[in-house]
């Protein structure tokens, strides 16, 4: 059964989709199957991942609400092992029409159980809000990836999630594990990134990961060619951090032992 990882944060600009393709993709390259879901309206991972939005295309919008099976609206992408279950603009109405649906917060764990087998992770881009999307994703969810941008909010920011996320565990009696805090944006040249990591690895401790991921122009420019980083450019820094970042989660699971 995959093990399910859901990428969030409420803070937007934290390299959330970034690091959600790319871990994915990563994954993927260890001959694993892996599939994505795009929960965002803005729908930046299907884009990101070279598969055009249209709304006659199935959608994560008609799993959810539409009563489309999960597996027709699955599509492979240009890497070998990683499929992506798309978002377009249709979701941004799914917050309003899930208000009065049936179980609303667990429809996508619902939904996820038919295909959950065929892989062996599942990895879920979250919206940088909490509403009910975020909430079916963390629901759905065995563990939650915090990507935190090296900047002086950033504590706040991640003590605000927390806090989120506890209140999730105890409401709804759901043990959703901290797969760990990422730091993104990494510019070691700076005091104040040297001075932010080191406050957060004060504070969180082993939750912080090892695996830093850092400041990159060739990060920026790989969505735009609609193709994961270890793609465009596998040489890169960044590239080289999503992949150690990829081996960081399979130690960890392989550590935890079968679910």
């Amino acid at each position: 059964m995959a093990k399910v990882i859901a990428v969030t944060n409420q803070k937007g600009g934290v390299g959330k989709t970034t690091t959600a393709i790319n871990l994915a993709a990563s994954l993927a390259a260890n001959d694993i199957k892996i599939l994505l879901i795009d929960s965002d309206p803005q729908g930046n991972a299907t884009s990101g991942l070279g598969i055009e939005k249209s709304p006659d295309k199935t959608s994560l919008y008609d799993v959810l609400l539409g009563g489309a099976p999960m597996s027709s609206a699955i599509v492979p992408t240009e890497l070998e092992g990683l499929f992506l279950l798309p978002a377009d603009k249709n979701l941004v109405g799914a917050n309003l029409e899930m208000v009065g649906a049936q179980k609303r917060e667990f429809l996508l764990r619902d939904r996820l159980t038919s295909v959950r087998n065929e892989y062996r992770f599942v990895i879920i881009d979250c919206p940088p809000s909490l509403d009910l999307l975020t909430l079916n994703a963390l629901l759905a969810s065995d563990s939650v990836l915090v990507p935190i941008q090296c900047e002086f909010f950033a504590l706040e920011g991640v003590s605000q999630l927390m806090d989120t996320i506890d209140r999730i565990r105890d409401s709804f009696k759901h043990p959703l594990a901290m797969e760990g805090i990422l730091l993104t944006m990494y510019d070691e040249r700076t005091n104040l990134t040297k001075q932010v990591a080191a406050d957060l690895r004060e504070f969180f401790g082993s939750d912080v990961l090892r695996t830093v991921i850092p400041r990159s122009i060739r990060l920026a420019e790989a969505p735009s060619f609609g193709k994961p980083i270890i793609l465009y450019d596998v040489k890169s820094k960044a590239a080289e951090s999503y992949i150690q970042l990829a081996k960081e989660i399979l130690s960890h699971d392989a550590k935890k032992g079968p679910r």
